[in-house]
């Protein structure tokens, strides 16, 4: 069973009944967070039955939205392995450094964890129309997921989305409308479409779902380092969805009564340099974010001139003291060529940008030796191979 009780405006405080199809709270202009029973779960629930479960996302099924098993769809996402990066600590001057390896997902990236949960709440709710818009990664996850599910999905995508991306949705049998422009113009196209041809439209945070989906990174960080958190977590923010979701799971945890520790990891939001909303925002002390003109990086998913959730990731930021940094897209590349000569890993050039981001921290003094440091690699490089500079990939 599910402990699902009802939706939340985190701006207005305002309760959504969760068993009817939802979007977001039109007065605020603010994403709806499930809330759940955890009163109830703590008395009933134990983490030790969640361990011992078939490996993924479902495991969490009690913390999750979707009320009948039979609606849970899976194409294996999730328990992606952290790995400790050994030879790259080293290099850094840091003994606790460790990865956590999203590219392992279906699809190829993290995008699928959301998605099976969106998807799976959708059926259950009677939805058999999906629309997305999306920088690559997302549109190839719900063309996935709704395949398995028996929906109908419509992608719209900017021109110049990694091919990759492109050909998984299609071969999964999703209708892809390519349009010139960035996410944010996708976004508008897909909002439109929604509304004149009754399409529910999935774009992040615009629907509630997602976010449990991402969650689970948290409660997974969590298990495995024996309800201990770490100290610091390096995330890309485009949309902003696991950053927000893994501080959702982290309070969650710390209400069920599983963490050994009060103390919550200090979350840094990695952009880059041609798109960075929430460093400008965050460095100027504001609360909300300015849209970006002119958003350009060769990291398509963090190429989001503003997050709907915008709220959300600078309050996550203000109380884990956390921060925001921005990177250039040659920092980037390098970082992803260092990642893959030290530790074998292929990034996504969005998961290269957390290591670019820590090299920066390190050098600042903002990490210290000793802590536990995780980057998140949000999806496979194998996906932007149309995108790879022969020159630095041919370098000795």
């Amino acid at each position: 069973m599910s402990y699902l009780i009802h939706l939340l405006c985190p701006q207005c405080n305002n309760h959504f009944d969760s068993a009817v199809v939802q979007t977001f709270c039109q007065n605020c202009q603010s994403p709806l967070l499930p809330q759940y029973n955890l009163t109830t779960a703590a008395d009933f629930l134990e983490k030790e039955q969640i361990k011992v479960r078939s490996r993924g996302t479902w495991r969490w099924r009690e913390l999750l939205p979707v009320l009948n098993p039979d609606y849970m769809l899976s194409l294996g996402e999730g328990d992606t392995p952290l790995l400790p990066q050994i030879r790259l600590g080293k290099y850094l001057g840091l003994r606790n450094l460790y990865l956590k390896e999203e590219g392992l997902n279906p699809t190829g990236s993290f995008k699928a964890r959301g998605l099976a949960v969106a998807v799976s709440r959708a059926l259950e709710l009677g939805i058999n129309r999906l629309i997305i818009p999306t920088a690559g990664n997302a549109g190839g996850a719900l063309a996935a997921y709704a395949a398995l599910g028996g929906v109908s999905a419509t992608i719209i995508m900017p021109k110049d989305t990694p091919a990759a991306n492109l050909i998984e949705s299609r071969m999964a049998g999703a209708s892809i409308e390519l349009i010139d422009g960035l996410i944010s113009d996708a976004g508008k196209s897909a909002a439109q479409k929604a509304l004149n041809e009754g399409w529910f439209d999935v774009s992040t945070f615009k629907e509630p779902y997602r976010v449990e989906g991402k969650k689970i990174m948290g409660y997974e960080l969590a298990e495995t380092f024996n309800w201990h958190l770490p100290d610091v977590i390096i995330y890309p923010t485009g949309g902003g969805t696991g950053l927000v979701g893994m501080w959702k799971a982290f309070n969650e945890l710390k209400e069920l009564g599983w963490l050994k520790t009060d103390i919550l990891p200090r979350f840094v939001a990695v952009q880059a340099v041609g798109c960075a909303p929430v460093v400008r925002a965050f460095e100027s002390g504001a609360s909300t974010c300015e849209y970006w003109a002119r958003a350009s990086t060769l990291a398509t998913g963090l190429r989001v001139p503003k997050s709907f959730a915008d709220r959300l990731i600078l309050k996550v930021l203000k109380e884990s003291k956390g921060i925001a940094i921005a990177v250039s897209d040659q920092e980037i590349i390098k970082a992803q060529r260092l990642l893959a000569t030290l530790e074998g890993i292929f990034a996504c050039p969005e998961g290269a940008a957390t290591l670019a981001a820590l090299k920066k921290l390190v050098d600042a003094g903002w990490v210290k030796s000793e802590e536990q440091i995780i980057l998140f690699n949000t999806g496979t490089g194998l996906k932007y191979l149309d995108r790879i500079d022969t020159s630095i990939t041919s370098e000795n």
